[in-house]
């Protein structure tokens, strides 16, 4: 089975939470997330920013429901990195 190691993130959110807690809420998700968000252009109400996810084996569903829960959305998947599961 293949993981996920590395996600990045085209994403639209509203100005809260705020990048810190936005963040920090993805990097809850699992015990090795390390999450780097980069606001890319602010308007009245939202926020493009670009979403770097990396660990281990991320659990896609998982972001993007949570993502979803804080109001936001992903316009777009624009780099993955995974690697093939071990040989038996």
């Amino acid at each position: 089975m293949t993981k996920l190691r590395r996600l990045v993130l085209d994403v639209l959110k509203p100005h809260q939470p705020n990048a810190l807690d936005f963040s920090s809420t993805l990097a809850d998700l699992g015990a090795d997330y390390r999450v780097k968000l980069t606001v890319t252009e602010v308007d009245k109400k939202t926020e493009s920013t670009i979403v770097i996810i990396e660990s281990t084996d991320i659990n896609f569903e998982n972001i993007k429901t949570a993502i979803e829960k804080m109001g936001a959305s992903v316009h777009s998947i624009d780099e993955v990195e995974v690697y093939g599961a071990e040989p038996t």
